[in-house]
């Protein structure tokens, strides 16, 4: 027996270690074939959108609807959003229709999706370029790829494309700022990571003037300062710290609170509303959210999270400073079985119609869609042109995506009692989506009297 024997076990588990080594590639090869065919059926249908959009006198919407008409038939098979299909069949008409050679070097185990990915993002520098030039980058990408994984050979993929790059950084950079965006990404805890992509200049100077700002704050407090109210309690202080407690945050947690305060209550300094010397409305513009919120939570009973409409849930001690220092709130009488929306009583409303309609979507009602309802329209079921009544049971919310989507092309939808609603696909599948009970609903045997009958005391 060799030195490396008690190391590398015996004959017999460097044999099961080869086999199931060999499971593996057969897998992956199966996994890769099955990926391939799917970029190849996903750029399809996005061309089958092109096709039926041709010939059409405003071909840029008629492609939008067509599109969409045929993400949404994808997603309610992959169980996915339509935005989401949409995105996915834009990657795969890229890739089939730019990156021929990079389809079949993958297709047949060259290299791998990661350097797919790598290849079709350096790539992006060169729209404008000739089909001639963009065979040339391909080619010489590939043989890179093949040589080495694909976070190694990203740098080198990338210096490679802006060699065949017909246009200029600058021009580019221009391009790349007019897609500038501000959106959230969910996480965990109560917890969403707000990402702004802005041209590196900007972001670089917001980052060092809130760190100088943080950095003054941390600086000027005494030993016994309260902390602020906001980075104190539980909305950004993991401390936990009461109102008489000194300020502890730390520079991450001051910078992160300064920059809620600044885009929360701040006037920008380009206000085209503005007059002269007169300030604009755009300061006193303020922000909106849709919460649910339980009795017993609402009066302190217990800590149970309430649910921010359209994102995730959130901590019972900001839903109550929220429920706290609202204009007007809505209290909601689920069914105490299915959790769905019986009844809204609205405090202060000349729309209780719309308040209603409101608690009981609380998103889009179009399948696997979170847009919460406040940034919705409320749309009849039967067309109010069609002589479709504006009643509670012709009405539901819809997002501007899918509103326009249920207007321009062949999906159909029919409203059963209850608020489900009955989608009907071009292919004609069927896709139920019913009235969305609240996440934090309580059986009425676990609410006192009082909670249910009398309103929070404040």
């Amino acid at each position: 027996m060799d030195e490396y024997s008690g190391s590398m076990g015996s004959d017999a588990d460097v044999a099961a270690l080869a086999s199931i080594v060999g499971e593996v590639e057969g897998a992956a090869a199966v996994v890769r074939a099955g990926q391939v065919a799917e970029v190849r059926a996903l750029a399809a249908a996005g061309q089958l959108a092109a096709r039926q959009a041709a010939g059409s006198p405003a071909v840029v919407r008629a492609q939008d609807m067509a599109l969409r008409s045929v993400a949404a038939e994808l997603g309610g098979v992959l169980r996915v959003t339509d935005r989401t299909v949409q995105s996915r069949i834009d990657e795969a008409r890229d890739l089939v229709e730019h990156y021929p050679a990079t389809l079949v070097a993958w297709e047949t185990g060259r290299i791998t999706r990661g350097h797919v990915r790598v290849i079709t993002d350096a790539g992006s520098v060169l729209v404008d370029a000739s089909p001639e030039r963009r065979a040339e980058f391909e080619a010489a990408a590939i043989a890179r790829c093949e040589r080495d994984t694909p976070n190694r050979v990203r740098s080198e993929v990338e210096i490679l494309a802006e060699r065949f790059a017909e246009r200029s950084f600058t021009d580019r950079h221009r391009d790349a700022a007019a897609e500038r965006r501000v959106r959230v990404v969910p996480g965990s805890a109560g917890m969403s990571d707000l990402i702004a992509t802005l041209p590196t200049v900007i972001a670089d100077g917001i980052l060092d003037r809130l760190t100088q700002q943080a950095q003054t704050v941390i600086d000027s407090r005494e030993p016994g300062d309260a902390a602020s109210a906001f980075g104190a309690r539980g909305a950004g202080d993991a401390s936990g710290a009461g109102d008489s407690e000194p300020d502890r945050r730390r520079i991450d947690q001051v910078r992160a609170d300064v920059f809620s305060d600044l885009l929360l209550s701040g006037a920008p300094a380009l206000d085209p509303t503005a007059t002269g010397d007169g300030q604009g409305s755009l300061g006193a513009i303020r922000a909106q959210v849709q919460v649910i919120v339980p009795a017993l939570t609402l009066l302190g009973v217990d800590d149970g999270p309430a649910d921010l409409v359209g994102r995730s849930p959130i901590d019972a001690d900001t839903a109550r400073c929220l429920a706290g220092n609202t204009h007007s709130w809505a209290r909601v009488l689920t069914d105490p079985v299915e959790g769905t929306v019986l009844a809204v009583d609205r405090y202060r409303t000349p729309w209780p119609q719309r308040r209603f309609l409101r608690a009981r979507d609380q998103h889009c009602r179009f399948p696997g869609c979170r847009r919460a309802a406040i940034r919705c329209e409320i749309d009849h079921t039967i067309d109010a042109a069609k002589g479709g009544p504006t009643a509670l049971w012709n009405l539901a919310h819809l997002c501007q995506r899918h509103h326009s989507m249920k207007q321009f092309t062949r999906w159909k939808v029919t409203q059963l009692p209850g608020g489900v609603l009955e989608w009907t696909s071009p292919t004609g599948r069927i896709y139920r989506e019913d009235a969305p009970a609240p996440p934090v609903a309580f059986t009425p045997a676990s609410i006192s009297t009082t909670a249910v009958d009398e309103p929070p005391p404040f």
